[in-house]
């Protein structure tokens, strides 16, 4: 839609449909597939010391989780890991824990571990967090998974660690939801999710037309997306993950698009133009009740809830280009929240609803902002100049949004700060649409 609202004041709303799938066709130009690749190309200069000492028995399992906890520890920009050759010792448990090899280093914190394969299958994976100033354990915990679940049990060992470190909640266990595109395949368009590291990359849908705006349902279990499968006329879809099956539920003339759940999980805001413009609307999962939320002559899209589950932000182009307002579900009233510069779209909001996250146009380049609506400061925190689809991560520390990187679609990542800055592309061809999953 953002590629829409460009043009909005010189596109008549019968031609909106058309021009936005026009705009969407051209942005794909290249093959896309398969995981993700993490590349950290900017950190905090503060970043804390730590060592992750190679896990005992960790060469003898098909998953490295002290690698892996290693890397993620690394990919959040909060934490500067020593490589393990620079290692004066590596200590398996407390009982071989010399805090001097660390303290010379500067090493604030290590992290040790085993992996013991067990008879009846599976591994025992057990792990301790030291602080090396206070020469003390702060934590240790024991899992016993099933091998296939071996980046799962890394992934929540560090969110514990990222946690018990920063009093954050940490989001390595979570899911990314994507969109790429193959034109070599017969059903080039593709929505795939994977491991917030990249890993593990599972196809949900795969369709000959365009697939727009994957939003996860609040308890990850199901998905809401947009698909031009019929005919080439966009439909609002919700698809279940456990059992593929999946259920039309907006298909109305004109423009069906940018869903977004309600944080119970109830109600999905929309936009419909079935009215003539394009308006927000709300509908009923249970009962499938609709219900217009906006009547204004300017186009309204993009609606994304408030945790309160009573507010929504939207882009309109009322005040004469697209502006991100507020809008109270139970009396429709409607207020302006971005003031900077003369283009601000597609919204998202962090948990604590504090901030603001939207692109905004700036210099004639697009660019992710964000504005606490607390103290109404607004900062832009990339650097690139074709951004768009912003998605803030559950724990509402970082935000992942597509870009342009030499004419091709790739995703990265940052801090709501701006410090820290995380690439994120394929190993070949373009990704969009990107969605950060919730804690799952």
């Amino acid at each position: 839609m953002r590629s829409v609202l460009r043009m909005q004041q010189a596109c008549k709303r019968k031609v909106w449909t058309q021009v936005s799938i026009a705009l969407m066709a051209a942005l794909w130009m290249v093959n896309a597939q398969a995981e993700l690749l993490i590349k950290v190309t900017e950190g905090r200069v503060d970043a804390v010391p730590i060592a992750v000492v190679p896990f005992d028995g960790a060469q003898n399992a098909p998953e490295d989780v002290s690698q892996i906890v290693q890397a993620d520890l690394h990919r959040s920009g909060q934490f500067k890991p020593l490589p393990p050759e620079d290692m004066l010792s590596r200590p398996r448990n407390e009982q071989e824990m010399i805090y001097r090899d660390f303290k010379v280093l500067g090493t604030e914190y290590v992290i040790t571990g085993s992996m013991k394969a067990q008879e009846t299958g599976g591994y025992e994976v057990s792990y301790a967090l030291f602080d090396v100033a206070r020469q003390k354990k702060l934590m240790s915990e024991t899992y016993r998974p099933p091998e296939s679940q071996l980046r799962d049990v890394a992934h929540a060992i560090s969110d514990r660690i990222y946690e018990q470190l920063t009093g954050i909640p940490g989001a390595f266990s979570t899911k990314i939801l994507y969109v790429t595109h193959n034109r070599h395949d017969a059903n080039p368009y593709q929505l795939q999710y994977a491991d917030a590291d990249g890993h593990r990359v599972t196809t949900i849908l795969r369709s000959k037309e365009p697939i727009m705006s994957p939003t996860w349902s609040p308890d990850g279990r199901k998905i809401a997306y947009v698909s031009f499968e019929d005919q080439g006329r966009p439909a609002i879809y919700i698809h279940s993950l456990a059992t593929t099956e999946r259920e039309k539920v907006s298909s109305f003339s004109g423009i069906n698009g940018a869903p977004d759940w309600s944080p119970d999980g109830q109600k999905l805001a929309l936009t419909l133009s079935r009215d003539g413009n394009p308006e927000i609307y709300m509908l009923n999962l249970s009962t499938k009740a609709l219900t217009r939320l906006t009547n204004n002559y300017g186009i309204d899209t993009e609606p994304r809830w408030l945790p309160d589950g009573e507010h929504l932000v939207f882009t309109s182009s009322r005040s004469g280009g697209p502006q991100i307002y507020k809008l109270n579900i139970n009396d429709k009233s409607v207020r302006r929240v971005s003031f900077q510069g003369a283009y601000n779209a597609r919204s998202d909001v962090t948990p604590d609803g504090r901030y603001l996250v939207y692109v905004h146009r700036r210099n004639g380049n697009f660019n992710v902002g964000v504005q606490d609506l607390q103290r109404g400061t607004f900062n832009i925190v990339t650097r690139t100049d074709m951004d768009e689809s912003p998605s803030v991560a559950p724990n509402g520390s970082m935000v992942i949004y597509g870009t342009q990187h030499g004419g091709t679609g790739v995703l990265e990542a940052v801090s709501i700060d701006g410090r820290v800055k995380v690439e994120l592309p394929s190993k070949e061809g373009e990704v969009r649409e990107p969605a950060w999953s919730p804690f799952l």
